[in-house]
């Protein structure tokens, strides 16, 4: 009878205070089929490895496949905000996916952490926040090394989406500043299998380096492809081919790369003075303890660095409102850009009203692909 009656007052406590009862629900749009699925897996792997509670209320997880497709990434987001009435959106990996995906956050008021470096129009971005960099900063960092070594010319070689177009954009901005030229351009889709005429145009330039923007295992291909009609330069490319599976797919073609990373991937490499150390090697030994040695991945980074984000920013929405509410999801949204420093896997981030990106142009990391594993340049 005591144990009862104080379950009943500790519950009556909880409602008088105003804390939550009701699930905190996330809704999970990733590509676990399709190109992109070198993306969506890992960061699916991590989802599985997330908490069953933030700030003492229970957490609802609804992982969908969106198949590296924006049609059906778009029906998966109108299903979390009108059935599920999710708290929060996570996803896509895939740039084309997460902008559909932004637009309905957008509508339906609900917050997206978004997985991928998408751009969205001015002032549509209200409801969307990035886990990854933006291509503007590991653009700066890849510029940096180009600039150290001389390069003065560059092929871009790169997908006709969305995520390839805004990489043209933001490095070709970049390289200007820094008396670079992009001298040769050349495209090609994520379904594509082979893109010979594009290499031999690119090595005809034949530019100081090259910049490859494709990802996960698709961007062992055209690398291979310029390696094979007899490229010589630097092959440069972007944080999407972060992870193992270049050199998987590409083996001898692909070392001597240099790939523009989080500090996630390789944490136990970095300064102790770095600030992500402490988290990033955290995240390498979760994940690597479930999934093997060298299994860690750029995105399944960006999927511990949301629970993070939420365990931060939860406590402060709590205190307006309780999940499953209009108002839980603009008081999260609020959170998110008032929580202040955030110390992640992937860099220091800090979120404001003006900044949904919230990186520092000093949070891109250069690797070196060197008998078949990743060295810090």
């Amino acid at each position: 009878m005591k144990f009862t009656k104080s379950l009943i007052t500790a519950a009556a406590a909880l409602a008088l205070s105003g804390v939550a009862l009701a699930d905190i629900t996330i809704g999970v749009v990733a590509p676990l089929t399709g190109p992109a699925s070198g993306l969506g897996i890992p960061a699916g792997n991590q989802v599985k490895l997330w908490p069953t509670t933030i700030a003492g209320e229970k957490v609802k997880v609804i992982v969908l496949d969106d198949a590296t497709d924006p049609t059906n990434g778009t029906k998966i987001a109108k299903r979390f905000v009108t059935e599920d009435k999710v708290d929060v959106i996570m996803g896509s990996v895939a740039t084309p996916v997460a902008i559909p995906v932004a637009a309905v956050a957008e509508e339906s008021g609900t917050p997206q952490l978004s997985w991928s470096p998408a751009v969205l129009p001015p002032g549509k971005d209200k409801w969307t926040f990035r886990m990854p960099q933006s291509n503007a900063v590991m653009g700066h960092a890849m510029i940096g090394l180009m600039k150290k070594q001389g390069v003065k010319t560059v092929g871009f070689l790169g997908y006709t989406d969305a995520y390839g177009e805004s990489w043209l954009k933001d490095f070709t901005a970049e390289a200007d500043k820094n008396g670079i030229k992009v001298v040769a351009t050349e495209r090609f889709a994520r379904s594509d299998t082979s893109v010979t005429a594009q290499a031999l145009k690119l090595v005809a330039a034949n530019p100081d380096a090259m910049l490859i923007v494709a990802s996960g295992s698709g961007a062992a291909m055209p690398h291979m492809a310029v390696v094979e009609r007899g490229y010589k330069g630097k092959i440069y490319q972007t944080h999407a081919a972060a992870s193992r599976d270049l050199m998987r797919v590409g083996g001898k073609a692909v070392e001597g790369a240099y790939v523009v990373s989080g500090p996630a991937v390789i944490a136990e490499q970095l300064a102790d003075s770095h600030p992500s150390k402490k988290v990033a090697i955290q995240f390498v030994q979760q994940y690597e303890k479930a999934y093997g040695a060298g299994s860690r991945n750029q995105f399944a980074g960006h999927a511990y660095d949301s629970m993070l984000v939420l365990e931060k920013a939860v406590p402060i929405a709590l205190k307006k409102a309780k999940p499953g509410t209009p108002e839980f999801r603009a008081a999260l949204r609020d959170a998110f850009e008032v929580m202040g420093r955030t110390v992640l896997a992937h860099g220091v981030l800090n979120w404001t009203k003006d900044d949904h990106w919230g990186y520092t142009p000093e949070t891109g990391v250069m690797l070196k692909v060197v008998n078949g594993d990743w060295k810090v340049e």
